[in-house]
C-alpha cells in the first residue's frame, strides 16, 4: 500500500486524515501485520483522527505524526486503569510505531452504545443514574494514585501549566472567533477568580464527555469510558469544566447529580474559569450549543453553566 505521508501541520491534517483513500489502506495493512488480516474495518464517523473498529471485537486507533506522543499517552494510561475503574474501559492489546513518525493503539472494543447517541432515548429517571453512574466513577478516577504515570503524564509544574494557559486565554478565544462583547471580559474575569490549586494531583481524563462514556440498553447504565490520549494530572476541578459542560450541557439538575455523586461541590466560577484554561476550551462553540446566560457576563454565564439545582 502508499505510504501514509508525515502529517506536521494543520493543513496535512486536514489534506491526509480525512482522506479515506489513504488512510484506510494503511489501516488495513496495519491490521493485518497485528494479525487480524481480513477482519472488516469501519471507521467511527467523528472524531479528529482515524480510528476504527476492526471487526467486532477490536478497535484500530491511528496517531498522525504530530499526535505520536498521545498515543503513548492512551496506551499507558488504558494499560494502568485496567480493571480500576467501576466502568470498563479499552483493554490494551498491542501499540507502537507504524511508519513516518504515524503511531497507532489497538485496543479491545467495549460493548455498548456511546451516550451521545443514546440520550434522547433514555427516560429521565435512568438519565438521572446514569450521571450520577458518571459522578462516581470521576470519584474512582480521581482516587487513584497517580504516581505512576507522571513520567509519562504532564504537566511536570502545574502551577506554571495554569499561568501559562492564563496568559494565553483571550488570545486562543479570540483566535475562534469568540465576540469582543465575552472577550473583553476574559482577562479581569480570571484576576477576580482566585484558584487554588492543593498540592494533590489526579489523574485526569479530562474530556469527560457524553462522545466518550458508553451506557448498556435495558436498564441504562453506564458502562465505559473511552479515550484517554488527553489524560494529564492536575487539579480535581480542570476536570469539570468538560464534564459539567458536556455531561449535564447546562443542566443545574444534572450538574447537582454528578457532583453529589462525586462527593464535592465547586464554586461555579471557579469550573468557568477552569474552562477558559482548559486546553480545548473552544467559548463560541460552548455559546452555540448550551443555555444562553440571563446577562451577557461571564459571572452571569458561570451561573448559567456550572450552577446546580
Amino acid at each position: 500500500p502508499r505510504m501514509l505521508p508525515a502529517v506536521r501541520t494543520d493543513e496535512e491534517w486536514q489534506a491526509v486524515v480525512f482522506d479515506e483513500k489513504t488512510v484506510r489502506p494503511a489501516a488495513e495493512d496495519l491490521a493485518a501485520r497485528l494479525g487480524l488480516a481480513g477482519a472488516a474495518l469501519r471507521r467511527y464517523p467523528g472524531g479528529s483522527r482515524p480510528v476504527y473498529a476492526v471487526g467486532d471485537r477490536h478497535v484500530l486507533k491511528l496517531y498522525p505524526t504530530v499526535s505520536a506522543p498521545d498515543s503513548v499517552t492512551e496506551a499507558r494510561v488504558l494499560d494502568y486503569l485496567s480493571g480500576r475503574l467501576p466502568v470498563a474501559t479499552p483493554e490494551l492489546v498491542a501499540c507502537g510505531e507504524y511508519e513516518n513518525g504515524w503511531r497507532y493503539v489497538l485496543m479491545s472494543q467495549l460493548p455498548g452504545i456511546e451516550l451521545a447517541a443514546a440520550w434522547p432515548a433514555i427516560p429521565r429517571p435512568h438519565q438521572d443514574r446514569v450521571v450520577s453512574e458518571a459522578g462516581e466513577m470521576l470519584a474512582a478516577l480521581h482516587g487513584l494514585d497517580p504516581g505512576p504515570l507522571h513520567a509519562i503524564l504532564g504537566p511536570a509544574d502545574w502551577a506554571g501549566f495554569l499561568a501559562g494557559q492564563r496568559a494565553t486565554a483571550a488570545e486562543r478565544q479570540r483566535a475562534a472567533e469568540l465576540r469582543d462583547l465575552w472577550l473583553s471580559q476574559i482577562e479581569g474575569f480570571l484576576e477576580t477568580v482566585p484558584l487554588m490549586p492543593g498540592r494533590e494531583r489526579v489523574l485526569l481524563h479530562t474530556e469527560v464527555i457524553r462522545e466518550h462514556l458508553v451506557v448498556t440498553p435495558g436498564p441504562w447504565t453506564l458502562s465505559g469510558l473511552l479515550d484517554f490520549e488527553t489524560a494529564m494530572t492536575g487539579d480535581r476541578a480542570y476536570e469539570f469544566a468538560a464534564a459539567g459542560l458536556f455531561i449535564s450541557r447546562g443542566d443545574p439538575r444534572l450538574l447537582g447529580r454528578i457532583l453529589a455523586a462525586y462527593g464535592r461541590s465547586f464554586d461555579p466560577r471557579e469550573l468557568l474559569a477552569y474552562t477558559l484554561l482548559h486546553v480545548h476550551s473552544n467559548l463560541p462553540e460552548c455559546l452555540s450549543e448550551l443555555p444562553a446566560p440571563p446577562e451577557p457576563t461571564l459571572d452571569s454565564l458561570a451561573l448559567t453553566w456550572f450552577g446546580t439545582a
